[in-house]
């Protein structure tokens, strides 16, 4: 009697999903920790989203979501991935712990629409779903700032997001050209 497992193939990890997974967990954990200091804000700038918004091409949504919170877990261990080469339970509990944890509905968002809109108007719904992902990260991570810092959520905005907003674009944007490109490239490698 032929025994199949009930799950079905799409929602299994096979070895290659798995290898760029732990790749692009690695270059976020490399690439995550060096940042650029920005004048009268506490958060600074992080290359971070832009790993995670190429990672969505890359893995799917669903896989980098797990990618993130490997990613949050690796830090929460002790390894100094987080911005700064920061790392710990000091810091995600600390005033950019929001965005921390907002990278998580980054993924998840920005992911859906890069995986569920396809046609003629992909990239227009690729880039609504990154401004969307990215509002909703931003969203989280000012009132936790806010909260951190006692600040009004209008203080907070000036604080931790409107420095960051070209920087945030352009990442779209290289995310938007970058992205799809190896999306491609990958595909075609068995």
């Amino acid at each position: 009697m032929n025994h199949t497992p009930n799950t079905p193939a799409a929602s299994r990890i096979n070895t290659k999903q798995m290898a760029l997974i732990a790749l692009v967990t690695a270059l976020t954990c490399i690439i995550s920790p060096f940042t650029v200091p920005i004048p009268l804000s506490p958060v600074p700038l992080s290359l971070a989203t832009l790993v995670f918004y190429i990672s969505i091409f890359i893995l799917g949504y669903k896989a980098a979501t797990l990618s993130c919170v490997i990613y949050l877990l690796i830090g929460f261990a002790g390894l100094p991935v987080f911005s700064g080469f920061g790392s710990g339970l000091a810091k995600l509990a600390g005033p950019t712990g929001g965005y921390l944890f907002g990278y998580l509905f980054l993924t998840l968002i920005a992911g859906f629409f890069v995986e569920k809109f396809q046609g003629k108007y992909r990239y227009f719904f690729y880039g609504v779903g990154m401004v969307c992902g990215t509002a909703v990260m931003y969203t989280f991570g000012t009132l936790y700032l806010a909260w951190q810092l006692d600040l009004t959520f209008l203080q907070g905005l000036a604080a931790g997001v409107i420095p960051y907003l070209p920087g945030d674009t352009l990442k779209i944007v290289i995310a938007l050209i970058f992205g799809p490109m190896l999306k491609k490239r990958l595909a075609m490698i068995q």
